[in-house]
């Protein structure tokens, strides 16, 4: 996505005050439209198909349908748009299963206007985002026992940094010039190596080791 491209929205949120904010928010500042609000996850899912929106910020708690479920769905849909995670909790409980069903990012709403606008970028052009609080339960949840844990190779170094920067795997095969499925097997090993099941997570165990930095 280029610098001076426009970044369409879709905003979930059961709170009116809210929708309202953020709508105006993004409406207000350059490089954003936003093209329509939903109140749950499953009007979510149903609005995300039919406006197929570059990032769609995700309330997780809702009454009528959950954010993770939400997540989930669309993932199994293969949906093109990036999920930010936007709530008031940091729980375990709310954090780890909305990075598992498929979030590419996960915000507080105490986040500084320009830390979302930041975020949303960088979702758009799909980078992991983790507010710290976030990132730190993340790691803490995922961490494996590092004793006698097998180094990464130079390759899966190689791989993983280009994961951090949101690289797809089409991406990295083409950068490192080996397929797909070698880009896969990398993967696999590292997260392995890591004690992690999917990519956000490596990143946030690779940085709080100093593998990434």
């Amino acid at each position: 996505m280029t610098d001076d491209a426009v970044i369409s929205l879709l905003i979930v949120d059961d709170h009116p005050v809210v929708l309202d904010g953020l709508r105006g928010m993004f409406e207000s500042a350059p490089g954003f439209t936003v093209l329509g609000e939903a109140p749950n996850g499953v009007e979510a899912v149903r609005k995300a198909a039919a406006l197929d929106p570059d990032v769609i910020l995700m309330d997780l708690r809702m009454p009528g349908g959950s954010g993770v479920d939400a997540i989930r769905e669309l993932t199994r849909r293969g949906a093109r748009s990036k999920v930010l995670v936007l709530t008031t909790y940091d729980t375990d409980s709310d954090t780890l299963p909305a990075i598992e069903a498929g979030a590419t990012g996960y915000l507080l709403k105490d986040a500084p206007r320009g830390e979302l606008f930041t975020a949303v970028r960088a979702a758009a052009e799909g980078r992991t985002v983790l507010s710290p609080a976030v990132a730190s339960r993340l790691v803490s949840a995922v961490r494996a026992p590092a004793p006698g844990k097998e180094p990464l190779s130079a390759r899966e170094r190689e791989v993983l940094a280009l994961v951090a920067r949101g690289t797809s795997n089409r991406e990295i095969a083409r950068e490192l010039f080996i397929s797909e499925a070698t880009v896969k097997t990398h993967l696999t090993h590292l997260y392995a190596k890591l004690g992690v099941k999917d990519r956000a997570a490596a990143v946030a165990v690779a940085y709080d080791r100093g593998i990434l930095g």
